[in-house]
């Protein structure tokens, strides 16, 4: 008897190198160098045969379901496979919106590996990465696992790297609000950096040095997400005085902050004291390599 539902489990991500070059190409985009590893920070989506597409969100999404990044995926799919997406799409929401970890794209990333798993479609099809890039730069990614590097407008996969498994991350954001990529780079325009050296990352991802890889960390569009949410600073700047942080970011386009730990204790105290001392929103997690895992209901 066939299974009546699928899970897929959803991963965020932090960019251990995020370096936007100033100035728009003729395809009205930034270029982009990002790397970027999964942590266990995960939406799950049940994904179920359905007579009509439909989305949905716990909790509940302040938006329509067609601008949802799984409708869009889901509608995609159906398009270059000529096939009706009809599935139901629960979406049990942890990752938080508007925070640079990823949360819509992985969503999109699993809704296509889910959809490939239904069909009977083979996940390195390369119709499979058009449709991934055709909804979001960081949706290819998420199609993987390991850690990556991206080039283009981030979604162009260039090399994989073994794992950072087991690294300690503490997450924490300003309660309130958030940062809107789309925001981001317009801020950025108004006051454009130039990007940090990109190649001694990638030399350190390569030999997997991890004190040199977080020696490396860097993100030149933080000012801008900082610009646009003052708290970030002040969360930046907090998380970075805590005892065995190696090295803390603004993660993506924010508006959170990851700092790499030493140990899975100090994530954990960090996350505790950002939630009782401050009343931010905090969460320690793990990096790890995961692209969507499915499971059979």
């Amino acid at each position: 008897m066939p299974a009546q539902f699928i899970l897929v489990t959803a991963p965020a991500k932090v960019n251990l190198y995020l370096g936007v070059h100033p100035g728009k190409g003729e395809d009205g985009y930034h270029r982009v160098d990002t790397v970027m590893s999964t942590i266990d920070l995960s939406d799950t989506l049940a994904i179920a045969p359905s007579d009509e597409l439909v989305v949905r969100m716990v909790p509940e999404a302040d938006f329509p379901m067609e601008e949802n990044s799984a409708y869009k995926a889901a509608v995609a799919m159906g398009e270059a496979f000529d096939r009706d997406p009809a599935f139901t799409i629960l979406i049990d929401k942890h990752i938080p919106v508007r925070a640079g970890l990823g949360g819509p794209s992985t969503d999109a990333a699993a809704t296509i590996m889910g959809i490939c798993h239904y069909w009977g479609i083979d996940p390195t099809d390369p119709r499979i990465d058009a449709v991934a890039r055709s909804i979001g730069a960081d949706v290819a990614f998420f199609l993987y696992g390991p850690p990556a590097y991206l080039s283009g407008r981030g979604d162009v996969m260039e090399e994989l790297y073994r794992p950072l498994t087991g690294t300690a991350v503490a997450l924490v954001k300003p309660k309130t609000g958030g940062v809107s990529a789309a925001d981001a780079y317009r801020v950025f325009d108004e006051a454009p950096l130039e990007p940090a050296p990109l190649e001694p990352m990638l030399e350190a991802m390569r030999d997997h040095r991890e004190t040199d890889i977080f020696a490396q960390v860097a993100n030149n569009l933080a000012p801008a997400a900082c610009a646009l949410s003052p708290e970030i600073s002040d969360v930046l700047a907090w998380i970075r005085q805590q005892p065995d942080v190696r090295v803390a970011e603004v993660a993506g386009s924010g508006s959170c902050v990851f700092a790499v730990c030493n140990t899975q204790m100090a994530a954990e105290r960090i996350a505790l004291a950002a939630l009782n001392d401050h009343h931010w929103w905090a969460q320690a997690a793990k990096m790890e390599k995961s692209g969507p895992f499915i499971a059979v209901g």
